[in-house]
Formats: C-alpha cells, structure tokens, sequence
C-alpha cells in the first residue's frame, strides 16, 4: 500500500491562556484569591499594590508598548478621585496561633526520662498520630519509615513500649489504634470507684461489638443487668470521646476553622444591599517605572538598538500578563456579582427572613438560563463560596435543590422534604425509631410521591444514622 499524504481542515475548540487563568481564578474563594493576587505581585515584576482602584478605562485600553509610549504624564491626581480616608486604608490582621497537637505531645514527651533515641523514636511516633489523635499506621511499617528516615533499627516490642507512654499523655486517648482502644485508655484514667463505671468498662473490653451495634436487649440478657443499670452504664460511655484529638484545640487551622463570606447581604426596609467582599484583596496596578524604562529604551527616531530590544520584550511580556490578570480579576468580580444578583432575585423569599420552607427549587441551569452563562461557569462561581446573611452565613451550594411534585401537583422543593424527614425523626420512639419504609410510609400518606431509596439519601445526606442505630434505651 502506496504511502500518501493528505491535508484535512477540522475545527476545533481550545481554551487560551487568559480563558484558563480567568476560569482558576473564578474558583478561588476570597480568602485564596487574596493569596493569589499576592503571588502574582511577588512573581510579576510590573505589578505592584495600589491602596486605590484603578479606572476601567486605564485596565482596559489595549496591550501595546506603543500605547505605553504614547501615554501622556497627565499628574495621577486629575484622573483618580481621591475620596478616600485614612481609616479607610487595609491593615493586616494578625492572627495567632497556639501550639498543635504535636507540639503538645512533644512539649510532654519532654518531661519523660526518654534515652536520646527513644525520643526520636517516640517524637516520631507523635509525628504520625493524625487529628483526631489516633494512630492509624501498624507498627511494622512505622518501623520501616524510621529505620529510612533515622536510620534507627527498632522493633515492634520496642515501639509497643514507647507508644503505651504516648498513651499515657493528655488528652486521655491519644495515640490509639482503634475506637476501643481509644475509649478504654480515657477509662484506665478513671477511677473505677462505682458499679456503672465498671459495667461500662466490662461492656467496652467484652462485648464493644454488640455496642457498637446496638444489641442492648441481647447486651443486658448476657450481663444479668436491668434497664436502669445498663442505662447508667452507656451514659458513663457517652462521656467519652471519639475523638481525642478534637479535645486539645489550643491553635491550629484544622481546629478553628474560620469562613470567610464572599458576599455580604442586608436587608434594610423591605430593600437588599448586595456587595462582594474583597476588603482583604489587595489592588493592583502595574508599575509605571517600567513603562518609562522602554521610553528610555527607544530613541528619538523611534528605534530600539539590538542590546535593548530583548529587554523590551522581556518588560512588554511582563505587562501583559499584569493586564490579563487584571483584567480577569475584575471580570471575576463581575461574574460573581452577575450570579449572585440572579441568585438572590431567584430566592428573594427566603433571603428576608432565612425560612428554608422558603425557598424555591432551584438548578444551576435556571441561574444559567438567567444570566447567560454556561452551567459550568454556575458551578465554579457556587462552589465553596459562601454569602453574610443577617440572619447568618449560607453555603451557596446549599441554595441549590431538587423539584419534587406532590400528589396535587404542587412543586416542592426537596429542603421541604428533608425537613420532614427531620420532624419524623425528632418525634419518633427512640426505643422504636422509624426505618426507611416507615418514613416512606409516611411521606406518601402526606401526598409527597418518594421512594424508600429517595428517604435513605436524604437520610444519609442530613448525617442521620440508620433506625438501628439511633436506637435507645
């Protein structure tokens, strides 16, 4: 076969580099964007912080060093307005923060009577305990990553022995394998000094998996125990942790999670006052130092010399990029701004008083359809933002619901159904609580059409356990 060449036109769809860097920077939440315009600032030479926003016509004049060339030197004062405070001025919020868990362990390691390398190995031991305060690593293979990194050969008989001292450090539980082992280490610091104490601790040693499970009748059948007994039994359990990590919270991100909303919303006489918060988000403008370095650059006739040229395109590449990103930013603020708008017209209801019964059954394609963008674009701008409320701080996404019909042919939003399921939940038998077909059961008898696999994913969307195990005594 005869090898031939042919040439074929096609089209085909590709994002440019601005599109990228507008769609990345469109995900960003506020807090991120503000360590992102800072990063550019650090890696774009042209771009500096400007305490005052540049015009609209000045970011979006065209890209070239000819326009640069030609800008005239009208004083900075004739084309800004200068309304601005001094209390108005950005002041950075410092923010201290405590000792991690680690350093807590490590600050108590000290104290200990440790040779040199049992402290290493133990302060590696401390390392790999995660924030929860469990050790979720088998010793063998914590013993093949310090005899890598330290270079110490140790075996398991020895790091058994370091890991029950970690065990014995505040708070009570940490460091354990497992959720039994980390309920009866806070109960070995515990007297033992009353029979509901040691009951519990009988039931935690011997029988953790019928516990777990809620086998109480069976529970109290083997342990000769009534109710009464057994009941004080589990509440001395409930004081427990599962987590004895969460219990230290002295500092940390992980610990004192803080949100930052990217809208703020009031609502004033009947009236909405919606704004983007970008207080923290620093301006930027580009550096005219460098616009005056190409004028020098460039002779009187209007030539470059061959030294120079490179460093005038090395300066124009520069100057560009701060213009695209410039301009993405602000087509950022006014993507957002355009979405939330509809956003709130959508929901204008619920936004008065924040009444979940309130709001409307909502897609991202009706948002999309609204404002002329594609759904995707709705899905990058609702995504981990979150809007100041008067009456709180709301998830976007959380806006978002399913439409279900009723019987009578009213639309619903799926938020109605789930707070139902909620009211059901809350009302029902503790001894006897209502499974999946239950709650089925019921919805359809209120005229809400809903299968039992609907009732288990809202179920297990709202965090609330099966009937079996939101069983009590």
């Amino acid at each position: 076969m005869a090898i031939s060449q042919r040439q074929i036109q096609t089209q085909t769809q590709t994002l440019s580099p601005q599109q990228i860097q507008m769609i990345k920077l469109l995900e960003l939440p506020t807090i991120m964007l503000e360590q992102r315009v800072k990063q550019e600032i650090e890696e774009n030479i042209v771009l500096e912080e400007d305490d005052r926003p540049l015009e609209d016509d000045e970011q979006e004049e065209s890209i070239s060093v000819d326009d640069y060339l030609r800008e005239d030197d009208t004083p900075s004062y004739k084309s800004r307005i200068n309304n601005f405070s001094k209390d108005d001025k950005q002041r950075p919020v410092n923010i201290s923060e405590g000792r991690s868990l680690q350093e807590y362990l490590m600050e108590q390691l000290g104290y200990r009577n440790l040779s040199e390398q049992d402290r290493q190995v133990a302060e590696f031991l401390v390392g790999s305990i995660d924030e929860d305060g469990y050790l979720r690593r088998d010793l063998e293979s914590v013993g093949d990553d310090i005899a890598f990194t330290l270079g110490i050969e140790v075996s398991v008989e020895r790091l058994e022995s370091l890991l029950s001292i970690i065990h014995q450090l505040e708070p009570a539980g940490i460091g354990a394998r497992s959720l039994q082992e980390c309920l009866l280490l806070q109960m070995s610091q515990r007297r033992m000094d009353s029979p509901s104490k040691r009951l519990a601790h009988k039931i935690i040693t011997s029988y953790f998996d019928e516990f777990v499970k809620k086998h109480y009748e069976k529970l109290m059948s083997r342990l000769g125990v009534d109710e009464d007994t057994f009941r004080d039994a589990i509440d001395e359990i409930k004081h427990l942790s599962p987590k004895p990590g969460n219990l230290y919270s002295e500092g940390g991100i992980d610990t004192t999670p803080y949100i930052i909303p990217d809208f703020r919303l009031d609502y004033h006489d009947g009236h909405f006052d919606l704004s983007l918060n970008s207080y923290n988000i620093p301006e930027v403008k580009i550096n005219r130092r460098y616009v005056d370095m190409i004028r020098n650059m460039v002779s009187a006739d209007g030539t470059v010399t061959e030294s120079n040229r490179e460093a005038i395109q090395f300066v124009k590449s520069k100057i560009d990029s701060a213009k695209w990103f410039i301009s993405a930013i602000k087509q950022r603020h006014d993507t957002l701004m355009r979405t939330m708008q509809e956003i709130l017209s959508f929901q204008q209801e619920y936004f008065k008083d924040g009444d979940k019964s309130k709001l409307r059954p909502m897609i991202l394609k009706d948002i999309a359809d609204r404002t002329g963008l594609d759904v995707s674009t709705i899905s990058r701008v609702v995504n981990s933002k979150y809007v100041q409320t008067h009456f709180g701080i709301i998830l976007l996404k959380s806006l978002f619901s399913e439409a279900m019909q009723t019987e009578s042919g009213e639309i619903v939003s799926s938020y109605e159904i789930k707070n139902l399921l909620q009211q059901c939940i809350d009302e029902e038998d503790k001894r006897h609580p209502l499974t999946d077909e239950t709650l089925m059961n019921i919805l359809n008898a209120k005229g809400y059409c809903i299968a039992r696999r609907t009732v288990a994913k809202y179920r297990e969307m709202m965090d609330i356990p099966v009937a079996r195990l939101r069983k009590q005594i």
